[in-house]
Parts: C-alpha cells; sequence; structure tokens
C-alpha cells in the first residue's frame, strides 16, 4: 500500500517543475534566489521589504516563474535569522492555497556549514540565499509544520520570561558587587540575597554603617527575617569591613533593591500569562500532570520544544535541552592543582530558561514522583556525596516521562510500572508481601490532581458510600488520614500549586482562605513539616492539612477530615485499626 502511494507521488510530482527557493531573513527586509533543477537561475533575484508591499512583490515574482515554467513546485528554504522569520513563514504557508508549495526554515549553523562548503568565506545576503536555494533543490529538506497561533504566542511568551529571568540575574549579580562594597559580610550569612527579608533589610538599612545603629527589636519586626539571623547580622554590622559607607551609595542599593523588586514583579506576570497561554492550546499534551511539573515549567517545555514528533527517541530531546551530567578529566581547580581523572559537571548545551526551572522541577519529583524518587535513591546510593549528580539525573528522567506523555497523549499514570522495584527483580503477586501492599494501596506516592487511584484487583478499595449506607461506625484516623495526604497534593488539587514561592521546603503566596484575589505574600506553608500559618492580623489561620481543609471549606475538623478522605480516596484508618482514635 505504502510503495503504491509513493509510486502516485512521485507521478503526481513529475507533472511540476522544480523550482528552489531561497531566502535570507532579517529585521527590515529579506532577499530570495531562485534556482532550476540544473542549478541555473530560475529568474532574477528579489530584495523585498518586511511589509505588505514585500510580501506582494515577492508573491509577482512567484506568478512570473508559474508564467514562465507552468506547473511548478516551490520547495522554499529559508535561512531563519531570530525570529524575524515569523511573519514570513505565516506568509509562506498561507500560499500553498494558491501555489504547490514546501516550505523549511533550517537551522542557523547548518546552512552557514553548507554556505561555507559552496562559497567559502564569502557572506552577504545573496550568497546566504543562494546557497538556500540550492540546497533546497538538491537536498529536498523536510517540511515544516504550520504552527497554531496559540503555541506561537506561547513561545513569545517564554522567550519574553527569558529576558526577564536574564535580566534579574544580571540585576543580582550588581547587587553582589554593591554589597560587596557596603556590607560584604551579607553573602557570609545568606546564600540568595533576593529574598524578600534581605531587600527589605537592604532598603531600611543600605549600608553595614546603618545597620549598625539599629536595635535587635528594629529588624525584628522585617518579614519574614528568620530570628536566628538577627545577633548574626547586628554583629557583622558592628564589625564590617565595609568600604563605603556615604548616602551616595546607600541611595545606589535601594535603587538596585527596586529593580530587583520590579523584575521579579514582571516575572511572576509573565509566569501567570504563560499559564493561561499553555491552557488554551488546542491539543493539551498533559506535561503538568507529571509529579514534579508544575504549569509553568509545563509551558516553558511546550514553548520550546513546539513540536514532539522532531524527536524520534527521548535521547534526543535530553541532548537538546543538554539535561544530562558529563564526564570531565582536564585542567586544574582553583588551587592549582590537576583536576581528578573523573568528576561529573552539568551539560552547558541547551536553553538556560528550560535549564533553570527543570532543576526547580527536579527538586520537587525527587520527592514526589514515584519514577524519579526511585532514580534519585539509586543514583545518590552510588554517589552520596555528589547529590547534584542525581539531580541532574532526574531532570534527564523527567525529560523522558515528558516526551512519552507528549507522545502517547494521556496523562501521567503512577501505577503504570513498578518504580521503585528495579528491573531485574521480580515482583511478588502475594497481596501480603510489602512490595505488593505498597503498589496496592497507592497512598504512598504523590500522583497529578484529579488523578484516579486504582488498586490492584484482588484486594477491595475502601468504600465510604456503602459502608455509611450499611450504618456501620466510620472513624477516622486524623493522623493517619495526614500521613497519606501531602500538604503540596492539596495545593495541586486546587490549583495553587504554582503560586507556591519560596526557596526549599518554606513556601509563601497569597492566603487562599481570606484573599481571593490572589494578592500578598502572608500564607507560608512548609511543605516538610506539612504545616501553614497566615500571618495577617484579620486571618491567622494555622495548622496541619486537615485545618486548611476545615478553613477553605467552612467546616469542622471531623468532616473536614472525611471529606478529604471522599475527594482523595484515602483509607480513614490503618488495615489493623489501633485503640487510639481521633473521630
Amino acid at each position: 500500500m505504502l510503495s503504491h502511494l509513493a509510486a502516485a507521488t512521485q507521478q503526481a510530482d513529475a507533472h511540476f517543475t522544480p523550482i528552489g527557493v531561497g531566502i535570507d531573513t532579517s529585521r527590515y527586509g529579506h532577499y530570495a534566489a531562485f534556482v532550476c533543477q540544473d542549478l541555473q537561475q530560475a529568474a532574477a533575484e528579489l530584495q523585498f521589504v518586511e511589509s505588505a508591499a514585500g510580501y506582494a512583490q515577492f508573491r509577482g515574482r512567484l506568478l512570473q516563474i508559474v508564467a514562465r515554467h507552468g506547473s511548478v513546485h516551490f520547495i522554499i528554504r529559508l535561512d531563519a535569522a531570530g525570529q524575524y522569520a515569523d511573519n514570513l513563514l505565516h506568509f509562506l504557508h498561507a500560499l500553498a492555497s494558491s501555489f504547490r508549495v514546501a516550505i523549511s526554515c533550517g537551522d542557523p549553523q547548518r546552512n552557514k556549514n553548507y554556505r561555507a562548503a559552496l562559497f567559502g568565506g564569502k557572506k552577504s545576503d545573496p550568497v546566504e540565499a543562494r546557497a538556500a536555494a540550492r540546497y533546497a533543490i538538491t537536498e529536498r529538506p523536510t517540511p515544516v509544520k504550520v504552527l497554531p497561533a496559540e503555541l506561537r504566542t506561547l513561545r513569545q511568551v517564554a522567550g519574553r520570561l527569558q529576558a526577564v529571568v536574564r535580566q534579574r540575574t544580571r540585576l543580582i549579580n550588581q547587587f553582589h558587587h554593591l554589597l560587596a562594597l557596603t556590607f560584604p559580610e551579607l553573602a557570609l550569612l545568606v546564600k540568595d540575597i533576593s529574598l524578600g527579608w534581605v531587600l527589605e533589610l537592604c532598603s531600611r538599612y543600605p549600608t553595614a554603617e546603618q545597620l549598625a545603629t539599629a536595635s535587635a527589636d528594629d529588624i525584628g519586626h522585617i518579614p519574614y527575617l528568620p530570628d536566628k539571623q538577627i545577633d548574626a547580622l547586628l554583629e557583622h554590622a558592628r564589625n564590617s569591613i565595609a568600604s563605603l559607607e556615604d548616602d551616595t551609595v546607600a541611595e545606589l542599593v535601594r535603587d538596585q533593591v527596586r529593580q530587583l523588586r520590579d523584575v521579579r514583579a514582571r516575572q511572576l506576570r509573565l509566569e501567570k500569562t504563560l499559564v493561561e497561554a499553555y491552557r488554551r492550546l488546542p491539543d493539551p499534551n498533559h506535561l503538568d500532570t507529571i509529579p514534579g511539573i508544575g504549569e509553568v515549567t509545563a509551558a516553558i517545555l511546550t514553548a520550546f520544544i513546539l513540536d514532539i514528533d522532531r524527536f524520534h527517541t527521548p535521547n534526543q530531546l535530553v541532548a537538546y535541552f543538554g539535561a544530562m551530567p558529563i564526564e570531565v578529566g582536564s585542567g586544574v581547580d582553583r588551587d592549582g592543582k590537576a583536576r581528578p581523572a573523573k568528576r561529573y559537571v552539568m551539560c552547558r548545551r541547551g536553553n538556560d530558561l528550560v535549564r533553570r526551572y527543570l532543576w526547580m522541577a527536579a527538586l520537587s519529583a525527587v520527592r514526589f514522583n514515584p519514577a524519579v524518587r526511585a532514580l534519585y535513591a539509586r543514583v545518590v546510593a552510588k554517589h552520596p556525596d555528589k547529590k547534584a549528580i542525581a539531580i541532574g539525573h532526574a531532570m534527564r528522567k523527567l525529560l523522558h516521562l515528558a516526551f512519552a506523555i507528549w507522545k502517547s497523549k494521556k496523562p501521567f499514570d503512577k501505577t503504570h510500572y513498578p518504580w521503585d522495584t528495579p528491573a531485574h527483580v521480580e515482583l511478588d503477586d502475594d497481596p501480603g508481601t510489602p512490595t505488593a501492599q505498597t503498589e496496592t494501596a497507592g497512598l504512598t506516592l504523590v500522583e497529578p490532581a484529579k488523578q484516579e487511584v486504582t488498586a490492584v484487583p484482588s484486594v477491595r478499595p475502601v468504600n465510604l458510600p456503602e459502608m455509611e449506607a450499611a450504618n456501620e461506625p466510620l472513624f477516622i484516623d486524623f493522623a493517619h488520614v495526614k500521613k497519606q495526604l501531602p500538604m503540596v497534593r492539596v495545593f495541586q488539587h486546587l490549583g495553587l500549586a504554582a503560586h507556591l514561592k519560596g526557596m526549599g521546603p518554606q513556601k509563601r503566596c497569597a492566603c487562599p482562605i481570606h484573599r481571593a484575589d490572589g494578592r500578598g505574600r502572608t500564607f507560608s506553608v512548609n511543605l516538610d513539616a506539612n504545616l501553614f500559618h497566615c500571618f495577617d492580623a484579620a486571618c491567622q489561620k494555622k495548622g496541619d492539612v486537615i485545618d486548611l481543609w476545615a478553613a477553605l471549606h467552612h467546616l469542622d475538623l471531623r468532616p473536614a477530615a472525611l471529606d478529604l478522605v471522599r475527594t482523595f480516596d484515602l483509607e480513614p484508618t490503618p488495615k489493623q485499626r489501633s485503640e487510639k482514635r481521633n473521630g
């Protein structure tokens, strides 16, 4: 069947004269060259501007070629420079209604190598266009797909977010340089100088001299400043080696703080816009169902992958983003000593924005993704003193999962494979074994929100409505419920996981209990301890996951715990019920 189809296609192509069209793109205009199959010029070369008049001029040149050669198959190759080809690609794809066209947009480095092989060191718009036209007619590259407008919009938002993140990194580096002159000891006390309380501290006391005059009570009122840091800050400020302390440099520090706050707010707004654009995609890819990959990371991956069919294997996707540890064994270290024969670092290749968010996703996935968690445990056991290597492997595993999920077009299923058991270990089908019990319960692993927890058929799941119908007393073991339900899973269910901000397990966001507008950062949650606290004077709610559910739905504790069991398919009590009961 396929051979007949290929033969029919070749027969149809035989009636068309192939014409190679090479276009060198730029910001304000483009240069086009046209060649026949014998590599002779098919028409005069054309330089046209990026406007409706210029595009009409290019269309007119194609009409002249059709009038001269009859039935024509235009094989168009673009040498794309940045984003300057987007409008042109949209225009060329629209030509398919009037002409027979095949459009490809080449990798800049590949086009450069091909041009150098043909024309040596010559480089100009005509030379670039001629090389692209010859490549089109001789190599017949695979045509590019037409991207939906929603996906193109997503890519533009991601590009803008990338620029803002880079700008924030530059501002943080500049802030480091200022603090090296005004309060160098601060960098010894705090790893991340862009934290909110650090910025507020530097805004109130921009130099070590001014901070030295403050009291412990004064700086203790700074929100989120750890109490354990107060004495150390004051001691270092009073004995600082800072060399600049005048009012001018103090104003420079305050200005830098304002810029950092502004760029952080812009980053948050763009992340929100990015998620909204991701939700509008016509064909969802379900990347946000992978535990560890939130909506922002899923949107960024989608924006830079664009089309998963570009990659035939998951390793190609990993190599594209450079998310893999590589072995290095040359050079000397900062002490002048020869580096060890073997050491591992993260590959420097790939998109910096994707790597940044994928790293943060890996930190979450090693705790809550069953596939990544098992891999992380194995690598840490092999390299206990180099956990960063394990995070690199976790990033690689996330890309493998993203490849599989996008290709299959199905949400992540934690029960798809016994992740915690190595492939060479046979599973025991007896439900009484510890391994079978773990997989049957389906409660020790965190799955995406709104995903059903499937059980092994040999064990009948708990059915709360049937128990109530039989008038059986239903006891709720609060401790057992809380043990099964991490706080982060509730936030995923509520769609608030992307709003949690902060380094490490301590996160902050607007209080979901009393701030429906999503503004403010008074709500603090510790994902390790599974505790929350709102510091707003009008709210002051705090507690564990049951207290949070009760406050959100205006329930007492027992009805809230029962609702959690129903919502998340939890066990109300352990299988072997203990004497102590909370409900």
